[in-house]
């Protein structure tokens, strides 16, 4: 009797360590607060490869750039050290120069033009451009439309930024658009930004409401102005090498809780630029709600013309024209 109960203790001992054993960690960031757009994408990605692989894959989620900056994650992820990484746009055209084309200013209509631009055909097919760099794209997630905050005076018009000392991400495309406007560009990460503007190293940023808002910025800039004047998409990396490791079904599985991820994280876009206006006014920001696009669109003019000559006139109007 003692002999089989030992036996039953050591099999179901055995079946306990191989259970814990068939389980596999892996690692997931962002550059911002847990408590924000993209807070809620890793959170419900990681939930549901958790539940659609029961509990063989756990995700470990980190946040505020404990793991570095968006551009060292998106390093680390290519180079195999970490596995995943939610990231802005940002630093990505240093690894897939053909995801430039996105992050041209007023290229976008709104968020309902990018998103369905994003989800056809033309997204899809950026996504295939990152796997020979050693990337498996999951899904296009978000960031939102961006808009400019500042310390100095209300912007209204194109000629209210020059001269202002600007914080970009370390995105090409944006720092030509903005020179174009006569800002001051100073590339910067994220995790940078909010000493930078306390210490008056720059004037102002331009980021999402959603971005603005977890970041606490108001804490450090007086003006906001809703310019939208750039589309500002995310996206969730996998190492390609992790991926590939996969068996075809866990890959599905990976592969469907990054839609789910940016259905959570768009919609939490969609209630921050809801309340932003609000929120931020009742944080003593003035807000520049209404303001002529128009006369920012002819001001870059002469940047747009060197775009169409980068990009190809045929390329932007797909993707201008995309219904």
């Amino acid at each position: 009797m003692k002999l089989s109960k030992l036996v039953i203790g050591l099999s179901l001992a055995v079946g306990f360590m191989a259970t814990v054993a068939a389980q596999t960690t892996m690692r997931i960031n962002i550059s911002i607060a847990q408590n924000s757009h993209q807070g809620v994408g890793i959170d419900t990605f990681a939930k549901e490869v958790e539940k659609g692989t029961a509990g063989r894959y756990k995700i470990q989620t980190f946040y505020s750039a404990s793991l570095g900056s968006e551009r060292e994650s998106i390093e680390a992820v290519q180079l195999g050290t970490q596995e995943l990484t939610f990231s802005s746009t940002g630093p990505v055209p240093n690894f897939v120069p053909e995801a430039k084309i996105l992050d041209i200013p007023f290229l976008f209509r709104d968020k309902a033009h990018a998103r369905a631009v994003l989800d056809g055909p033309i997204g899809q097919e950026m996504l295939a451009k990152f796997e020979p760099k050693g990337f498996k794209a999951l899904a296009w997630g978000e960031n939102g439309m961006r808009n400019m905050t500042n310390n100095k005076r209300a912007i209204n018009a194109p000629d209210d930024l020059k001269g202002l000392k600007i914080r970009t991400m370390e995105n090409p495309v944006h720092v030509a658009a903005y020179k174009g406007l006569g800002i001051v560009t100073t590339p910067m990460a994220m995790q940078e930004v909010f000493t930078a503007l306390q210490q008056g190293t720059v004037d102002g940023q331009e980021n999402p409401l959603s971005v603005i808002m977890a970041a606490k910025l108001d804490q450090v800039q007086k003006h906001v102005s809703l310019t939208g004047h750039v589309y500002s998409p995310a996206i969730f990396l996998m190492n390609k090498a992790a991926f590939d490791k996969l068996s075809p079904a866990d890959q599905k599985v990976f592969l469907e809780a990054a839609k789910v991820a940016v259905k959570a994280n768009r919609a939490r876009v969609d209630a921050d630029d809801a309340m932003g206006v609000t929120y931020l006014r009742g944080k003593g920001m003035n807000v520049v709600e209404t303001l002529d696009k128009t006369k920012f669109v002819s001001a870059l003019a002469p940047v747009y013309a060197d775009f169409e000559k980068q990009f190809g006139k045929a390329n932007m109007d797909k993707i201008r024209n995309y219904k």
